[in-house]
């Protein structure tokens, strides 16, 4: 099999080739919002329709279109696939044991006002997982989590999602700064003060977006200073580490200073009237029919609350360790092999202008299967399950019923995965990058709008700046505009498309076990997702064009 050169333009037409490259992300977005099929086969048809385009509007070799397609689905599975089975496990065993209704009880010790739980699990504990391990273990524990204290399922899947957003920038310990630095050239050190400073301007105001949407404006405003806490908590280290220390431990840190200071704050400051309402008031929540785990009728004594939380501490240990360099550095030299698709890896040639010169694109599994964010979450499962009092052969059956019970969204999340491969590989995203880049003048937005676009359709702010990075350099160049501006308007207004990607969606649905529900939680998140992606689209017009906000801007 002969190599294959990426062609950006294969109808000789840019608005034609422009329309064709979208036609399967709509046609997905399309199928899901419509609630008319379920999400796993509007995920396979659209992955059809994808495969289609590639081979007869962009000349893709059959045989190398399929191989792709392969890969996709393997990494769909791997990282995020693997994240999502053993959370949901950890989440069954407490469910079983009955540890989440004692964890039910004892958040309300904490608080037991419904909107400043949201924002302690969504917004600060997934802040911590999103630094930690990222690829949706924030939205999957957050969800899992907030479903057990008995929110309806659209209310606990929809403002994880959203909490989620100014966050993904800075997860994974910085894996989407490393690949934004890889695709374009740019110190790390650079990319990063220039993301903390366009995404701190956000995790100001995420809190209290979450809120508003789940209870409306007079019910938010009675929690302010709660909410400005936590959103100061958050953003006044991320700022700092951000800017002036590294972009790998934003989150981790961040995360961990706003729970710390929220918890405090909420010791000496209640809302006058407490809120107990689980199901969203700003949106029709009356078709969420998954029951929670039931609460408890006797209140548990102060053992049984710390026996409680000790699977989730034990979650949050180990997922820490798994994610640093010195474990991965012991063990990825152990059992970490490389597999290169035979006929595709190198054969497929990315070429100017999305590219400053054709360049090969790499085709590879790295199967680093023990540093994998989903592997130490087994773990952590395996051993809060035996410390809760389950046997071996107890945590095997459950862990087959866990299986069963999610192989419809790995499913989905697998065939979207091998979706978004197959659009990078034949070039249709490239097609669609370069229509953005069209835009002269306007550029600062539409090129953030761009990294929006690509983590909508990828699920990974990672995989966003890796496609677009190269893209965004070329195009500053060419219009005179700061390149570290518009590859950190990438990263920041990408993430704020990670609540509408359809990988996150099914996170959540299998988080909550709310099968059907994608429809109603994508039309929940979609306008704050355009809303907030713009928004970081007129903050890089600013930080471009219009004195101070130029200022903010690193030379570099």
């Amino acid at each position: 099999m002969g190599t294959f050169t990426q062609v950006y333009d294969p109808f000789n037409n840019a608005i034609l080739s422009t329309v064709v490259a979208a036609f399967p992300i709509v046609l997905l977005l399309g199928l899901i919002a419509s609630g008319k099929i379920k999400s796993h086969w509007a995920a396979l048809i659209a992955l059809g329709a994808t495969v289609a385009v590639a081979i007869l509007a962009y000349g893709m070799p059959t045989g190398m279109a399929v191989k792709v397609t392969g890969l996709g689905f393997v990494n769909g599975f791997f990282p995020i696939g693997w994240i999502i089975v053993n959370v949901i496990f950890l989440y069954r065993l407490t469910v079983d044991k009955g540890y989440f209704a004692v964890f039910q009880h004892s958040m309300g010790q904490i608080t037991p006002d419904r909107r400043l739980q949201l924002v302690i699990i969504a917004f600060c504990f997934g802040a911590f997982f999103e630094g930690a391990a990222g690829f949706g273990t924030p939205v999957a524990v957050s969800s899992a989590m907030l479903m057990g204290l008995g929110f309806s399922p659209l209310a606990a899947s929809g403002i994880s999602m959203l909490a989620d957003t100014a966050t993904v920038a800075f997860g994974a310990l910085g894996a989407p700064i490393t690949a934004l630095a890889a695709s374009t050239g740019l110190d790390p050190m650079v990319l990063s003060q220039i993301i903390g400073r366009q995404s701190c301007v956000f995790s100001l105001v995420i809190p209290f977006v979450m809120v508003f949407m789940f209870c409306g404006w007079k019910k938010m405003w009675e929690v302010w200073p709660a909410l400005l806490v936590a959103s100061l908590g958050f953003t006044i280290p991320a700022y700092l580490i951000s800017n002036y220390s590294n972009p790998y431990i934003v989150d981790v840190v961040a995360g961990a200073v706003a729970l710390a200071s929220t918890v405090l704050f909420l010791r000496v400051w209640q809302p006058k009237e407490i809120m107990t309402s689980t199901k969203l008031r700003i949106f029709d929540d009356s078709h969420s029919d998954v029951k929670p785990p039931a609460a408890l009728t006797v209140a548990p004594t102060t053992g049984q609350m710390i026996n409680a939380w000790v699977p989730w501490i034990i979650l949050c240990v180990i997922v820490a360790l798994w994610a640093t360099d010195f474990f991965k550095h012991i063990v990825d030299p152990l059992f970490s092999p490389v597999y290169h698709l035979p006929g595709v890896d190198k054969m497929i040639i990315q070429m100017p202008p999305a590219f400053e010169k054709p360049t090969p694109l790499p085709e590879v599994l790295r199967f680093a299967f023990i540093s994998y964010a989903g592997t130490g979450i087994l773990v952590a499962a395996i051993i809060a399950g035996l410390v809760m009092g389950f046997g071996p052969v107890s945590l095997f059956k459950h862990y087959m019923k866990t299986l069963y019970v999610v192989r419809y969204p790995i499913l989905t999340i697998t065939a979207m995965l091998s979706l978004a491969a197959v659009t990078s590989a034949s070039s249709m995203n490239g097609t669609q990058g370069l229509a953005f880049a069209r835009t002269g003048f306007f550029y600062p937005f539409f090129g953030t709008m761009l990294g929006w676009l690509g983590v909508a359709a990828t699920g990974s702010d990672t995989a966003a700046n890796a496609l677009f990075g190269g893209l965004q350099m070329v195009t500053s160049h060419q219009l005179g505009i700061s390149a570290v501006l518009m590859a950190g308007s990438n990263s920041t207004g990408g993430v704020m498309g990670k609540m509408i990607c359809i990988s996150s969606i099914v996170v959540a649905v299998a988080a909550t076990n709310w099968q059907g529900g994608e429809s109603r939680i994508l039309r929940f998140v979609f306008w704050a997702s355009v809303i907030l992606g713009s928004a970081v689209g007129v903050l890089a017009m600013l930080q471009a064009y219009v004195w101070p906000f130029t200022l903010t801007v690193p030379l570099g």
